[in-house]
């Protein structure tokens, strides 16, 4: 695990009720011991930016990758991926667990690409609940005149973000075209999720 994060951290920063957890049961076998399982059993993520996949009504499992996009379309798709557990949706991907390394990955349904976008699940919480977290604290003043510098500190805790991430995970920000960069760049601009 990359990151140090705990089911008690966001219940303080969320409230039990915008915290989103996956089943163990609903994950295949080949991933349901994983530590990336665990983690979206145990600890969840917070509701908002980052969708975690519904299992599936009749038989309780995520969604395999082939079951969502003709996998043959991504020609950067490694061996196997298709067997990988679809654990949630961000922005116009898919992101799915690779259960051998551990990786989350994110497939573009525009682009028909298939890009790591978390060394571990630890990464994807830690960024989701950053980022979350900034949407919910973040205030702009009533005073029409601080908008420029209100815009400036949010771009400073974006970038603050990216930056402390990066350090430790270079994936989610490696450069301006990943998902979470998109994210970041709408947030930094006063969006809302």
């Amino acid at each position: 695990m990359l990151f140090d994060i705990t089911r008690s951290e966001l219940v303080d920063l969320f409230g039990e009720e915008r915290i989103a957890t996956l089943p163990a049961t609903a994950f295949p076998p080949a991933a349901a011991h994983t530590e990336g399982a665990r983690l979206l059993q145990a600890v969840g993520a917070p509701t908002g930016t980052l969708l975690l996949r519904q299992p599936d009504e009749d038989d309780g499992l995520l969604p395999l990758v082939q079951d969502v996009v003709h996998i043959e379309d991504f020609a950067d798709a490694a061996p196997g991926a298709g067997e990988w557990p679809v654990i949630g949706w961000l922005l116009n991907a898919h992101l799915a667990l690779d259960p051998v390394s551990g990786k989350v990955h994110a497939l573009d349904l525009d682009e028909e690409t298939v890009v790591e976008l978390h060394a571990d699940v630890s990464s994807l919480l830690q960024v989701t609940l950053r980022l979350q977290y900034l949407l919910e604290r973040f205030t702009f003043s009533d005073d029409e005149d601080e908008e420029e510098a209100d815009f400036e500190r949010l771009d400073a805790e974006v970038d603050r973000i990216r930056e402390e991430t990066s350090s430790i995970d270079p994936l989610p920000f490696q450069d301006g075209e990943t998902i979470w960069s998109a994210v970041s760049d709408e947030i930094a601009m006063g969006q809302r999720f």
